[in-house]
């Protein structure tokens, strides 16, 4: 087992700077072939590389939190799904609660996402990490590390809601906050979890950490059946939209089918990705359940853990 991971913050662009200068002292002139923003990335890159081993907790490992948000999700929850484009399964992808992580402003869940996958000559690798806050649901920070046909980009947000401002520590790149509670593109999956999803309801939400993102808008579409990996999900379909590139571009088609229970797990995840001969879609392989903070939310966990151990497989 491992413990639940609580790391300290510290001062991000001291470390880097100090790093990057090291590098570029050491490495010999004839052979200096990075930017010094290259330095920068690459030590950003192996400060905060994600663990591609999975992380479990049993209950007593994880206290309750009166003060977390109620959410049906916890640390160790860990989800893999098969990549596929068109109807090629072409990799892997996961979506990981890796712990809860100390930030100066109170506790924050850290998330990873990657998808790993390709279709011939057209490879996608792309890796985000969001730390967002047990409390408020909200970003601290966010993580871009995609490889995409055409396109590539590592960004390392951090947000900071009592100046209101956000600010890039791969470049001197900032902003205003697009809102006092702003979420990144993976923290807006976990918090759409926690939302009532009523079938024709539309959330338009002025949540994205960038303003050029708002309004976020999440259209609850219908109730649904979906099979992936010999299991069937009763599932409620909904359609998000950022105004950004990523994995909800607006116009990208993208849609997330929820299983209709209380954990709201992603089934299945589509997005037309652009130079793509079809869409990405990402089906569910396996579930690892976490450990939800909230006392309420850990006992509903428990209670329907119980009760679908019960079951057969194809009541899923």
């Amino acid at each position: 087992m491992s413990t639940l991971r609580v790391r300290a913050r510290f001062s991000l662009a001291a470390s880097v700077a100090v790093v990057a200068a090291a590098a570029a002292f050491a490495m010999p002139s004839t052979v200096f072939a990075q930017s010094p923003r290259d330095l920068i990335v690459d030590s950003l890159r192996s400060q905060f590389g994600v663990d591609e081993a999975p992380v479990s907790f049993t209950a007593d490992e994880v206290p309750v939190d009166p003060f977390a948000a109620r959410a049906p999700f916890g640390p160790g929850e860990r989800l893999v799904y098969k990549v596929k484009v068109g109807v090629f399964g072409v990799g892997e992808g996961y979506l990981s609660v890796l712990g809860v992580e100390d930030f100066a402003d109170g506790p924050a869940y850290h998330v990873a996402m990657n998808i790993d996958g390709g279709f011939g000559p057209l490879k996608v690798f792309d890796t985000y990490q969001t730390w967002f806050d047990v409390t408020t649901l909200q970003s601290r920070r966010f993580i871009q590390d995609i490889n995409d046909p055409g396109y590539s980009s590592y960004r390392f947000f951090e947000m900071y809601d009592d100046r209101m401002r956000w600010e890039r520590k791969d470049n001197d790149e900032a902003g205003d906050l697009g809102s006092a509670l702003p979420l990144d593109d993976i923290a807006f999956i976990y918090f759409v979890r926690t939302l009532p999803l009523e079938v024709g309801k539309v959330y338009t939400l002025n949540r994205y950490f960038k303003d050029t993102g708002n309004p976020v808008v999440v259209r609850v579409l219908r109730k649904d059946r979906r099979e992936t990996e010999g299991v069937w999900y009763n599932t409620i379909v909904v359609a998000p939209e950022i105004r950004t590139r990523g994995l909800f571009a607006e116009g990208g088609n993208a849609e997330i089918h929820f299983t209709d229970d209380e954990r709201r797990i992603p089934v299945y995840v589509r997005s037309d990705i652009p130079g793509f001969p079809g869409s990405l879609t990402l089906h569910l392989r396996s579930i690892q359940e976490g450990q939800p903070l909230h006392p309420d939310a850990r006992t509903e966990a428990e209670e329907a853990r119980a009760a679908r151990a019960t079951q057969a497989p194809p009541a899923r």
